[in-house]
């Protein structure tokens, strides 16, 4: 392809579980990128390829296609729809030339809607909306149309922005339309959006000049190395071109272009040059790292840097410190985890990492990204503590800050008392609330993002599994009090042994156990929950005495009640400062910071 204007740049943006992924699927499909034989024709969720995307079923990680339709390359970029992978959406929406908005009939706009929304729109991005699951049995499509015009408004930077062509799909089925159909059922297919990215997203426009190239993402392979991928600002990229790579700090590295690869699906393909506003993989500049650029050698002149928002969790993580240490991971000491959070740096771009004695403090834009990277590391046979998420504040005019987010919960009406119990002992502030056409209560609230740790799980305890929650970082205010404990005390192992039925049954009278018996415990180790507000040290591992009674009730089989199995996410959120989580491949231990009683009564009194 040796001619730009046939070649397209379009972004896939949304809420989570609005349907981007989907569509990207119908794209591939349709576009004959696959052999009708080949597998993937009959997968879901192509593009989803990790473990952890499969199983969460959310996109964590942009990622890169490109389909063709007639005459012309369409470079397409899935993104997350979660807010703590906004550093993913912020890097790869400077690829693109326009974005495709989806929206679900029934849902209508969401936090995370508005978030990248005004992302791609200060990017000057063109926008198409498709409005998605126009068969669902409550769509309200007329009020949804309302609902993105009046966001629009509030997020237009100009008025052409206010302009923008509105589509319908079935994206499960690979069906949309210009209009909405009068029966959905009817037979259709994708044409009318590969129409509209031809006919309404603008042609890359590349600057006259020598070569020049924004690294937006990085990819490995054992065989070539490093791949820097991104879109070529000006110029054409040749086999052997001879650049200089220009690092964050103005200094300049000489290197040349190796291979130039291009997309076609889900494989590179080797291209012998690169056209101005293609989306390429280049190999040979090993030392690349994202938001810097690599030029033409006679010409060095680098691009503005990517601007990622600061991180608002951070939590500390350090090699295992419990008697079980190394028994059960294979990475175990400092420099090991080290090592791998400086990989992690160099793609996960919201990501920050400080040294903090023999661990690390690590910084992230939310619980999710966090716990996404610490069940990753577990995966791989790491094995490490880590401590209770902290909000990170910022000083400005000598006032301490607070990060703060807009929260928006959907749930049953009979629910909305619990809901505004909880919220209300965490100081949230009600926006608004109002009732969806579907009958249930949509209740939007303003609350500091330590107030959110945790509330996900008990939310869903106490909806019983039906809350749907969101939330959007709102910027900063001044921090205010500490929010009162709500979660009771512990129940603490004080001796290492294995657990038994016998002493079990005796501890659940006082509280929730989150073991079973036959687990091995060590002292200073969390077994379970208390129903009152301290904690309790408890003997797990007492065994019954034999004696000479033949009775029924004596020697009876136990009836243990069966024991809480936390998640990760779980267990993140339920420590509290003077507790650990005891990570390994296979097991979540959670434990207090100090193990022996007298050292932790000390660490109380301070």
């Amino acid at each position: 392809m040796n001619d730009t204007t046939k070649l397209r740049n379009i972004a896939i943006i949304a809420h989570v579980d609005h349907g981007k992924t989907t569509m990207v699927d119908g794209l591939l499909k349709q576009s004959n990128t696959f052999r009708d034989n080949q597998a993937e024709m009959d997968q879901q969720l192509i593009m989803d390829s990790g473990d952890q995307e499969h199983e969460r079923g959310i996109t964590i990680t942009a990622k890169q296609t490109a389909i063709f339709y007639n005459d012309y390359k369409i470079n397409i970029i899935d993104t997350p729809g979660h807010a703590d992978f906004s550093g993913e959406v912020e890097r790869t929406l400077n690829m693109a030339d326009g974005v495709l908005l989806i929206v679900d009939a029934q849902e209508g706009p969401m936090p995370q809607t508005k978030f990248v929304l005004s992302k791609a729109l200060s990017l000057g991005l063109k926008p198409v909306v498709v409005i998605n699951k126009i068969d669902k049995p409550a769509h309200r499509i007329n009020e949804v149309l309302d609902e993105v015009a009046d966001l629009f408004l509030e997020l237009a930077i100009d008025e052409d922005q206010l302009h923008y062509p509105v589509y319908y799909a079935i994206g499960r089925d690979g069906k949309a339309w210009r209009e909405m159909p009068a029966d959905p059922s009817a037979p259709a297919d994708l044409t009318p959006i590969f129409e509209a990215i031809i006919a309404d997203i603008p042609a890359p426009q590349a600057a006259d000049g020598p070569f020049q190239l924004m690294v937006t993402s990085l990819q490995y392979d054992s065989f070539l190395g490093k791949y820097a991928i991104g879109r070529i600002a000006r110029g054409r990229a040749t086999k052997s071109l001879p650049v200089v790579l220009i690092k964050r700090d103005g200094s300049h590295v000489s290197g040349r272009i190796d291979k130039i690869f291009g997309y076609r699906g889900l494989v590179k393909e080797e291209l012998a040059e690169a056209l101005p506003g293609d989306i390429v993989s280049l190999t040979g500049i090993a030392e690349a790292e994202i938001g810097e650029t690599i030029a033409d050698k006679e010409q060095p002149e680098a691009l503005p840097g990517i601007t990622i928002e600061q991180p608002t969790l951070r939590m500390y993580l350090g090699p295992n410190t419990s008697p079980m240490k190394g028994r059960e991971g294979e990475f175990t000491t400092s420099r090991q985890i080290g090592d791998r959070l400086q990989k992690e740096l160099e793609t996960n771009v919201s990501l920050q990492v400080e040294d903090n004695g023999i661990g690390f403090t690590v910084a992230g834009r939310g619980e999710l990204h966090l716990s996404v990277l610490i069940e990753t590391m577990r995966r791989e046979g790491y094995e490490f503590e880590v401590g209770r998420p902290q909000v990170v504040t910022i000083t400005e005019d000598g006032v301490t800050k607070e990060p703060v987010e807009e929260v928006l919960i959907e749930v049953g009406p009979e629910f909305v008392g619990a809901i505004s119990q909880e919220l209300g002992s965490r100081r949230a502030e009600l926006i608004k609330q109002e009732t969806t056409s579907s009958g249930a209560m949509r209740i939007s609230y303003r609350m500091p993002t330590r107030a959110l740790i945790g509330l996900r799980n008990i939310l869903l305890t106490a909806t019983k599994g039906t809350v749907i929650m969101n939330s959007l970082p709102a910027g900063y205010e001044p921090i205010t009090a500490q929010l009162p404990k709500t979660r009771n005390g512990v129940l603490i192992a004080f001796e290492a042994g294995t657990a038994t039925p016998y002493a079990l049954q005796a501890a659940e009278a006082r509280g929730e156990l989150l073991i079973g018996p036959g687990t091995e415990v060590y002292a200073g180790m969390i077994v379970g929950q208390y129903n009152r507000q301290d904690d309790l040290e408890i003997n797990v591992c007492k065994a019954k005495h034999l004696t000479n009674m033949r009775s029924k009730s004596s020697d009876g089989t136990v009836q243990l009640t069966p024991h809480t199995q936390f998640s990760l996410e779980q267990c993140i959120d339920f420590i509290e400062d003077d507790e650990l989580l005891e990570v390994t491949p296979k097991n979540l231990r959670l434990r207090k910071r100090y193990l022996d009683a007298t050292e932790r009564k000390r660490a109380n009194k301070k």
